[in-house]
């Protein structure tokens, strides 16, 4: 007979299949055995709604952006930046308030995974909605969406890429990055994949087009096999090398089980990956019910990305800011702002999260937001990543956005009774060791006199309130 699942258990899994959970859900959790517990998580009703600041009426007519005045063009790049921004905003919105978090949680992950910047929000648009509606799909699918959008293409160089001048950018990366890693293909297969790719590219209108004048029709060898070879056949090939399954596999472990890697667990979730043809809920529902996934080494043994803690933070304690805006600068100054990695590898991710002045304001982020303070700490400016003309331009525009946020107020709406009536039924003293256990999991009994010692005693309310911004000011609310 399956076993109830422990109250550490639910909150380990609440925080690698999404942002954490309530009290409440983690004890309904726990009166249900795992692969329940886990069906429900993965297989909740996934409507995703589209993320769209942008629509075909407002795109700028690019085909005569060199024939535009000074104005228009700084009109263009206005539109632009500002649609990144709210793309940005309206994404965290719907990470916090979602009712299926997986799904996003899914989604960032695949950001980080095809790194891509483009100053172009129409392409991060479409980029994001193939992104999140395939986050936990067909990883091939997946792939062959990404590599036709018009962001990653640009991004990679591929509209450069002619049967005349073969760019193997793309073709490189898709292999290095996005499928088998360095060690599985030679500097042939890239070249023979980049011929194979040319006469790929996008028109203005952010549509995928494929110029047949532009295509290399000859013969190609790719990993032993030859033939006529277009992008398409590349991508099936790439996604027959068990090697492929291998790299996501371990890219996967690395994120949602431990840095510390267990290759015999690698292999064991690769072959799954592969079996399913690419599953990736498969994969998933292989981890998150895999008994090693509960051994006390992984749990707790994650840095929360900064998304993740400000996620967790807006899901644990509803709020709604006066300025959305304010998250980009979190997001900045904390190192991971959204559709801009710093480069085509992403987030470094785990260890790179926190240095010793990053983990003095990640401790301070829940002060900032719940006591309205301001944010005194001024971003690192962005580097563009082209280096040049407009991109270089628009990168200094968000950079100024960025600064105007310095120093202000943070302002935001805190819904404290619904976070409060979580714990109504909890006697007063078994409050404590309640909500540590729901914010820090297994570390719930660490500090927990100290943190008593500090928290105000005048009401309940205001015992759960000061506690609980006790907890999430210590270092181990940055692990999960």
């Amino acid at each position: 007979m399956a076993k109830p699942m422990q109250i550490i258990e639910c909150q380990h899994l609440a925080w690698r299949a999404g942002f954490g959970a309530s009290f409440r859900d983690l004890e309904q959790w726990s009166k249900k055995d795992r692969k329940e517990v886990v069906h429900h998580l993965l297989n909740k009703p996934s409507a995703i709604r589209n993320l769209e600041v942008i629509d075909s009426a407002s795109i700028p007519d690019y085909k005569r952006f060199k024939d535009m005045s000074a104005e228009e063009r700084k009109q263009v790049r206005k539109l632009n930046v500002n649609g990144i921004k709210d793309l940005n905003t309206g994404w965290i919105k719907e990470m916090a308030a979602t009712d299926h978090p997986f799904q996003e949680k899914m989604a960032v992950f695949w950001h980080g995974h095809f790194a891509c910047r483009t100053q172009n929000v129409l392409f991060n648009q479409q980029l994001l909605q193939v992104i999140r509606s395939h986050a936990t799909g067909n990883f091939g699918d997946l792939l062959i969406a990404v590599s036709k959008t018009p962001a990653m293409l640009a991004f990679l160089n591929n509209q450069q890429n002619r049967k005349q001048h073969p760019n193997e950018n793309f073709a490189r990366e898709v292999m290095e990055l996005f499928t088998m890693g360095r060690g599985n293909y030679s500097e042939t297969d890239v070249k023979e994949a980049a011929r194979a790719f040319t006469g790929w590219g996008f028109n203005a209108m952010g549509e995928f087009v494929f110029r047949a004048r532009a295509h290399d029709e000859g013969k190609k060898t790719i990993l032993g096999k030859t033939g006529f070879y277009k992008g398409d056949d590349v991508l099936a090939i790439l996604l027959d090398q068990p090697a492929t399954a291998k790299f996501i596999a371990r890219k996967i472990y690395k994120e949602f089980v431990n840095e510390e890697v267990d290759e015999n667990h690698v292999n064991e979730i690769a072959g799954v990956f592969y079996k399913s043809n690419y599953d990736i809920k498969s994969m998933m529902r292989h981890i998150f019910t895999a008994d090693w996934f509960y051994d006390e080494k992984n749990i707790g043994a994650q840095i929360k990305s900064p998304v993740d803690l400000l996620i967790g933070l807006r899901r644990s304690i509803p709020m709604q800011f006066e300025d959305e805006a304010v998250m980009l600068l979190f997001q900045r100054v904390m190192g991971q702002l959204l559709f801009y990695p710093p480069n085509v590898a992403g987030w470094p991710g785990g260890k790179s999260w926190i240095d010793s002045s990053s983990l003095m304001f990640r401790m301070r982020v829940p002060q900032i937001i719940l006591y309205a303070q301001a944010v005194n700490i001024a971003p690192k400016e962005l580097t563009p990543e082209m280096g040049e003309g407009n991109n270089y331009k628009m990168t200094l525009q968000l950079n100024r956005a960025l600064q105007r946020q310095y120093a202000k107020k943070v302002q935001a709406d805190i819904d404290w009774a619904s976070y409060i009536k979580q714990f109504e039924e909890v006697p007063r003293t078994e409050l404590s060791t309640a909500i540590a256990k729901t914010l820090i999991g297994l570390h719930y009994n660490k500090d927990l006199p100290l943190l008593e010692k500090y928290a105000d005693e005048s009401t309940r309310e205001q015992y759960i309130k000061t506690f609980s911004l006790g907890i999430m000011s210590t270092p181990l609310y940055q692990l999960c």
